[in-house]
């Protein structure tokens, strides 16, 4: 039996490298982001229900994510049927990664892990964080969005201290030697708890 650990933090708090640093430690990696990506994509499981649901939705075969948020702030009402789609494909594709992966420590990649409850379905939770400041301005950095943009993503997320005060484990994202460190830390504990269950 592996041991399921939750992986999630804001926009901008560093969570994709964790999760790079997790599976150079021999964990293995499910990325909930890359789910949609794999769903959307051709070929996708996602494509000819997205259709159905929303024609516009569907470009080349591919769902359209810039589309898809087009569509969404013409009619709110569109993203509760859209989840009602991909949310169970999601569920299926985190299912799949279950079933076939070889670690003893599987690693789930979840932006909103404590808003869609998916903490429940997990042995502990890892939370990144940095201060707001470093966080802000690393998302301006990127160059994609906006502060205002930045400001609404934000305030659809957990406040980061819910999310560091929820979680069983927190990662500094300051630094890569830093965060590297504290992943060997966390990876060296779970272990250690296995092999002593």
């Amino acid at each position: 039996m592996s041991f399921r650990l939750g992986l999630t933090g804001s926009i901008g708090m560093g969570k994709s490298t964790t999760a790079q640093l997790f599976a150079e430690a021999g964990c293995a990696v499910w990325d909930a982001d890359a789910a949609v990506h794999r769903i959307y994509g051709k070929g996708g499981i996602g494509v000819e229900p997205m259709r159905a649901l929303e024609p516009r939705a569907v470009i080349d075969d591919t769902v359209s994510r810039p589309s898809l948020r087009a569509l969404i702030a013409e009619d709110p009402t569109l993203l509760e049927r859209i989840e009602k789609i991909v949310h169970p494909l999601v569920g299926q594709d985190r299912q799949a990664f279950i079933d076939t992966a070889q670690a003893d420590i599987l690693v789930f990649d979840i932006p909103l892990l404590f808003e869609t409850g998916g903490n429940a379905r997990m042995d502990a939770v890892v939370c990144v964080s940095i201060p707001a400041e470093l966080q802000q301005k690393r998302v301006m950095e990127r160059g994609t969005m906006t502060l205002e943009q930045f400001e609404q993503i934000k305030a659809k997320q957990m406040p980061n201290d819910d999310k560091v005060a929820r979680s069983d484990y927190v990662v500094i994202t300051d630094t890569m030697d830093h965060a590297r460190a504290q992943v060997q830390a966390i990876v060296n504990t779970i272990k250690a708890g296995l092999s002593n269950a």
